[in-house]
């Protein structure tokens, strides 16, 4: 088979097949279609395959802009109203979350589904710049790793910030320490086989709500082996009020409780407990439980007197300022609580 614009199996064979997995809701049809474009069309050598998993959907309702114009279709590869593949090496496949309901379930869903011998995340509402597989993949090659990630290019209402890591490697002591938020789930790229079968596993279904998904995800890879890092901006990261977590702060708070439970790692990096219950905090705060909420900040403050979400979770809960505001002002910067 000859990829296209590369004119020889040999080019192919040197470049492992990759799934690229697409969680939807249907609520998203424009953001959706330049992220399967951005894939299909990526300067990549070996096959891609594309899945679009619909979560609590029903595939066929919504029409996706620019792709044919008619809705997609499940049952089939290649289905209407999604990109007709770029060669022989291309391909778009849409299924259902036959799984949990939510993104975890949607990710596994695909990912069980995948025939590529490296998986690939992206979100709905993300879209990957040009060149962001082929460099991926030469790390991947070029470390022995089993998981590569990138730097991450923000858009938030009209700003763009770049978010990328001075680094070539991260431990799990460095997510411990830190969530990095540019270690985003559209930039995960990891072997199949030796990662996600016979390592760290699947996505976790049973995290409350399903959120942080990702970093439970980060942290289980990085006990395995450290992992792989771009120090570019590969991905375009789009944040917006539409988000799937905006609001739901008992969800989060509950969330990240189970995520200080799941990982005991946490109580030898002070610093880093102390942020994650700094989160809590804050979620409590803007949650409407005080109570609460001056509890986590006071654990906070103990663990490390210098974690700034304490504070900032003590003037929600004391009506100086609302979470929105808050929210709103770290998102300019390409930042989150």
């Amino acid at each position: 088979m000859v990829a296209a614009g590369t004119g020889t199996v040999a080019a192919v064979s040197r470049y492992p097949s990759v799934s690229v997995v697409v969680p939807t809701r249907d609520d998203r049809p424009v953001s959706l279609s330049a992220a399967i474009r951005a894939a299909v069309t990526q300067d990549y050598p070996g096959q891609i395959e594309v899945l679009v998993v619909y979560d609590q959907c029903t595939p066929g309702r919504t029409p996706l802009p620019g792709l044919g114009g008619a809705p997609a279709v499940a049952g089939a590869p290649g289905p209407a109203g999604v990109p007709a593949p770029t060669g022989p090496d291309r391909s778009v496949r849409v299924l259902t979350n036959t799984r949990t309901p939510g993104l975890a379930g949607a990710r596994n869903s695909g990912t069980l589904a995948a025939t590529g011998e490296l998986i690939a995340f992206c979100d709905d509402d993300d879209e990957w710049l040009p060149g962001k597989l082929r460099a991926q993949v030469d790390a991947l090659t070029a470390s022995g790793a089993a998981f590569v990630s990138c730097g991450i290019r923000v858009s938030y209402d009209g700003h763009t910030v770049e978010r990328v890591l001075d680094r070539d490697s991260i431990n799990l002591v460095d997510l411990l320490r830190d969530r990095m938020t540019e270690l985003h789930p559209s930039t995960f790229l990891v072997h199949r086989a030796t990662a996600l079968r016979d390592g760290f596993g699947l996505v976790d279904e049973e995290i409350p709500g399903g959120y942080a998904e990702d970093y439970d995800f980060l942290l289980r890879a990085a006990r395995a082996a450290p992992l792989a890092n771009l120090r570019t901006a590969y991905v375009l990261v789009r944040w917006h009020q539409r988000s799937y977590f905006a609001r739901r702060w008992d969800t989060i708070a509950a969330a990240l409780q189970w995520l200080l439970a799941r990982h005991p790692e946490f109580a030898t990096q002070p610093t880093g407990h102390a942020r994650v219950a700094g989160q809590i905090a804050f979620a409590r705060a803007a949650g409407g439980d005080r109570r609460d909420a001056l509890r986590w900040a006071r654990r906070t403050i103990r663990g490390n007197p210098r974690e700034r979400r304490a504070y900032l979770a003590l003037a929600v809960a004391g009506g100086m300022v609302r979470p929105d505001t808050v929210l709103r002002a770290l998102h300019r910067r390409g930042r989150g609580i």
